[in-house]
């Protein structure tokens, strides 16, 4: 029409315009129709950025301190002090293992922050392996992680929640072991259904339980620190004993000390699900591991206070113990806030863990149907009751120290591969952005100190070592039949594949609507 106007349109156009326009009540139906599902369209893309099916991004900064200190702070705390104490041989040099402990998980957090900050996707370990060493062991650390680390670690924390809600009640005499597993068995089965459930609730029930087991701390470290304070020091005298000091062992005093820090890295493993990441991962993870550490400290200087370390040692449940002695109005209250700090740590390792799993599956390198997510629930269903049964076999056939000696190796293996795979992206792409970079001299002593640690493992507890690495092995022979190139017989993949559609119908989940990486 403006051509026409102006004269400079061809004389078909002319025509055209001038021509009169006749619209025919089908034509007029049509285009209230395209109208009507234009408008259709602009609601349900509205309505899809609302109510898509993904993991929305719901955790802000104190969510996130409290889900890291309240996955570290579980039951290590209360149990490995007689393990660093034994394997160490002194008051003196196991204080020491607990401040180092604490200085190199800080070190290994904060090579996370900026591996968290620099690749934006969950699944932490799995995925920093995957982005900088490739597919194996990326595919190695997943299949290690939920063949044994994940089951082991959560049966040992289940473990001594269910000894400190049962033992009070059998004091002074033994309790059984088959209550015992009972109840951490009924704790399991209580958080893997907190974390089916809701985001939202498992989050809000670990900042709850977060604040309660810094509770718990608070009320072992205060008189401690006042007996203290009146000159009560007769443990601490000789505190490093050199004849009682065995290097063989001394490994294992870190592998008990560090574990009970374990738990740094699981906020890496919901990045997508973290609100400003870049500012809240490396905010998140500074405050809770320094808090940890000075809680750490301060909590074993009043063990030793209150108790001398031949009865540490002889102690199984070392914070009731103290309580007998430092707080017997309150003896009875001090099981009870071990046992809540036990199940925050156990709902952090089942809302972090899970993450990773979906996103290895998302990947390729499991199966789909755990890369999917409950269609109302918005929680990666497949992927938390997948942990549910191995956690219950290894909570039944286990010991609770072999499990802290048996998972260490591979964990802290993949955990050094990690921090050697930045760095070699740092070399490799010295101009990728990095919004948050670690001096590189911490990078370099966390990832010495990792193996350094490993390697001696193998000299000092060589059989469940040599377990450990014959386990982690295992899943090359997986990788390349499934991964690598797909050899499975075509009979069992249509029966799997026939399996995992029923199983999606029955948990009623789906893969994600959006993108969230």
């Amino acid at each position: 029409m403006r051509g026409g106007r102006g004269g400079e349109s061809g004389k078909s156009s002319g025509l055209h315009s001038c021509a009169p326009t006749t619209v025919s009540l089908g034509d007029l139906q049509t285009h209230t129709k395209m109208e009507r599902t234009q408008i259709k369209k602009e609601q349900d893309k509205g309505k899809t950025e609302e109510e898509a099916v993904r993991l929305r991004r719901q955790i802000g900064l104190l969510p996130a301190v409290s889900f890291i200190i309240g996955t570290v702070v579980g039951s290590g705390i209360f149990i490995a002090p007689k393990g660093v104490l034994m394997n160490s041989g002194s008051v003196g040099l196991s204080l020491l293992v607990w401040a180092l402990c604490g200085l190199l998980s800080l070190f290994g957090a904060l090579c996370y922050a900026e591996l968290g900050t620099t690749f934006t996707k969950s699944g932490g370990h799995y995925t920093y392996l995957l982005e900088t060493l490739g597919p194996l062991p990326a595919f190695l650390r997943l299949w290690v992680e939920f063949l044994f680390i994940r089951p082991a670690v959560a049966s040992y924390v289940s473990l001594a929640f269910g000894r400190y809600i049962v033992e009070p009640l059998f004091a002074p005499c033994p309790a059984p072991s088959a209550l015992i597993k009972l109840v951490s068995i009924l704790g399991v089965t209580f958080v893997v259904a907190v974390n089916c459930w809701s985001v939202n609730l498992a989050s809000r029930t670990q900042v709850i339980l977060t604040f309660i087991k810094m509770f718990a701390l608070v009320l072992i470290i205060i008189p401690g620190v006042i007996a203290l304070a009146k000159g009560k020091t007769e443990n601490f005298q000789n505190g490093f004993e050199l004849e009682s000091i065995t290097l063989d062992r001394l490994p294992l005093a870190f592998y008990n000390g560090l574990y009970a820090y374990g738990g740094w890295f699981y906020l890496n493993f919901v990045t997508e699900e973290v609100i400003n990441p870049n500012r809240n991962i490396p905010l998140a993870i500074i405050c809770s591991m320094v808090t940890v550490t000075v809680f750490y400290v301060l909590v074993n200087v009043a063990y030793y206070t209150m108790m001398t370390p031949a009865e540490l040692l002889l102690s199984d449940a070392v914070a009731v113990t103290f309580a007998n002695r430092a707080l017997q109005g309150l003896a009875s209250v001090i099981p009870i806030l071990v046992a809540l700090s036990c199940l925050g740590a156990l709902n952090g390792g089942f809302f972090g863990s899970p993450r990773m799993l979906f996103v290895g599956a998302r990947e390729g390198h499991w199966p789909p149907i755990f890369s999917m997510i409950h269609i109302r629930q918005r929680t990666p269903l497949p992927a938390v009751l997948l942990l549910y049964p191995l956690v219950v076999v290894m909570l039944i056939t286990g010991e609770i120290y072999q499990l802290i000696n048996f998972a260490s190796f591979s964990r802290w293996f993949f955990i050094a591969l990690a921090t050697l795979g930045m760095l070699i992206h740092r070399y490799r792409f010295p101009h990728h952005p990095r919004p948050f970079k670690v001096p590189l001299v911490i990078a370099v002593t966390f990832t010495v100190v990792c193996f350094f640690i490993v390697g001696l493992s193998l000299y000092s507890d060589p059989w469940n070592t040599g377990q450990s690495c014959a386990l982690t092995l295992t899943g090359v022979p997986v990788y390349y039949m499934t991964v690598h190139r797909f050899r499975v017989p075509r009979r069992l993949t249509h029966i799997f594949n026939y399996c995992s559609k029923q199983l999606q119908i029955l948990l009623e989940v789906v893969q994600q609507d959006v993108q969230t990486y």
